[in-house]
C-alpha cells in the first residue's frame, strides 16, 4: 500500500535496511517555504532511521498518527515504512553529456 500525505510518500516494506542509522526525532520531512513539518505525533510510538538519504520509520505501538498542518493525518499501523518525497522530471534539463539524475530529477517541496 502507498500513503501521500502533500509531497511525501510512504510505502510499507518489510524491513530498515542493515546499517541504517536511528534519528533522535520523528520529524519525516520539513517544509522549506512554509516551515510546517511531515512528523508523528506521539514520540514514543516510533523510530526514524536514515540510510544514504533514505528515511524508514519503524511504527512500534498499536498505530501511530503522521500529521502536519495542511494536509490529513494518515494513521499507519505497527510496522515499517519507506518514506520519500515527491521529484518532478524536467526532461528540458538534459546536458550534452547525456541525462544525469541530478540534472533532470528535483525535490519537490511545499
Amino acid at each position: 500500500m502507498l500513503w501521500r500525505q502533500g509531497d511525501l510518500y510512504i510505502e510499507r516494506v518489510s524491513a530498515v535496511p542493515p546499517g541504517s542509522i536511528g534519528l533522535p526525532h520523528l520529524v519525516l520531512a520539513e517544509g522549506e517555504l512554509t516551515g510546517h513539518r511531515h512528523r508523528i505525533e506521539n514520540d514514543e510510538g516510533a523510530v526514524l532511521f536514515e540510510m544514504c538519504g533514505e528515511r524508514f520509520l519503524e511504527v512500534t505501538d498499536e498505530s501511530a498518527d503522521l500529521v502536519h498542518d495542511e494536509h490529513g493525518t494518515i494513521h499507519l499501523d505497527r510496522g515499517i515504512y519507506r518514506v520519500w518525497r515527491q521529484r518532478e522530471f524536467d526532461p528540458t534539463q538534459r546536458t550534452r553529456r547525456g541525462p544525469m539524475v541530478d540534472d533532470v530529477f528535483r525535490v519537490v517541496t511545499d
